[in-house]
């Protein structure tokens, strides 16, 4: 089957069709390789993009910096404060101006629908780098990673993402395992489940793919069997501080530790983490955590973050190769 993305935005998984998705997977798989072995060629010269960042980062940003430079492509950054978005120009009206002068945008913020305006009023393509709703580029890393430390193909693929399962990271996950005909398991407590439109939304997808998706209140049940282990920061950029105590005492037994990766009965599951984590009280947030609740790690121990079955870095660094095949698919 042909694959033409040109011109297309990426706002949500829920555009793309398995087979769009897979195309973008083996063409980072092929961009990574060209790159490691010298050969990558630039398709990109002559482009500008703009990228637009109202939440701070270093893997969304590096990410599409580097690839885009890679692909002789040119990027300017625009943070919380460099320009006028939101703030003295509505979205609309700063869609119209960039449009003019970039080929692409990337956008990191808070409101989907601020993603999807831009989008709408641009007429070039826009990639969501993150938003409060759901966060495309990282799933694309995630399977990507997944399929680089297994024999197995997607679809024969059992993970578990344990944590808050209404948040960006547990939504976006669900979305992408229902297209790819996974077998996604959300450990969460029912009060952090997502609302249920959203679940049936996930089921309708994964009934047309053979996945499954659904939420266990056990940690230990979760995680049987599972090849992955996934977990995400406790409290989401741009959630009230105050609610770190609740939060912590809420997810304390879904943190992932030695005993919750013995529990998968597989001596070969592997770790995975978007970052940044709290495994220690090295950070500013780890130590105040330590010193008001007396916790040394949340999410995740520092013994399995460091632990040969973390493989975090590599799926960091395949933010890059995910995010340099959307730009050549979409652009080039």
């Amino acid at each position: 089957m042909a694959i033409n993305l040109r011109g297309q935005s990426v706002l949500a998984l829920d555009n793309f069709t398995p087979d769009q998705l897979r195309f973008l997977l083996d063409m980072a798989r092929d961009l990574k390789a060209a790159k490691r072995s010298g050969f990558e060629q630039p398709r990109l010269n002559g482009k500008n993009i703009a990228l637009i960042f109202e939440k701070d980062s270093t893997r969304t940003r590096s990410g599409f910096e580097v690839a885009a430079h890679d692909q002789g492509a040119h990027v300017t950054f625009m943070g919380p404060s460099g320009s006028h978005i939101g703030q003295s120009e509505t979205i609309k009206d700063t869609a119209r101006v960039l449009g003019r002068m970039f080929d692409a945008i990337e956008f990191r913020g808070f409101a989907q629908a601020d993603v999807e305006t831009l989008a709408q009023y641009s007429g070039v393509p826009v990639y969501n780098g993150l938003t409060d709703d759901t966060h495309p580029t990282q799933i694309l890393a995630d399977f990507m990673t997944m399929r680089e430390f297994t024999h197995k193909t997607l679809s024969d693929i059992r993970f578990a993402f344990m944590g808050d399962g209404r948040n960006n990271m547990a939504r976006s996950l669900a979305v992408g395992a229902a297209k790819m005909g996974m077998d996604l398991v959300i450990g969460s407590p029912p009060s952090l489940r997502p609302e249920a439109a959203f679940i049936t939304h996930i089921d309708d997808i994964a009934r047309t793919t053979g996945g499954t998706v659904r939420f266990e209140a056990d940690a230990r049940q979760a995680v049987s069997g599972v090849d992955f282990i996934y977990t995400d920061v406790w409290l989401s950029m741009g959630e009230d501080a105050a609610r770190w105590g609740e939060r912590i005492e809420l997810l304390k037994p879904f943190q992932v530790n030695a005993a919750l990766m013995a529990a998968t009965g597989n001596p070969v599951t592997k770790f995975l983490h978007c970052l940044p984590s709290f495994h220690n009280t090295d950070t500013v947030i780890g130590a105040d955590m330590a010193k008001r609740f007396g916790i040394t790690a949340m999410e995740v121990t520092d013994e399995v973050f460091e632990s040969p079955a973390s493989i975090i870095f590599d799926q960091a660094e395949n933010r890059m190769h995910t995010i340099k095949a959307i730009l050549v698919a979409t652009l080039a």
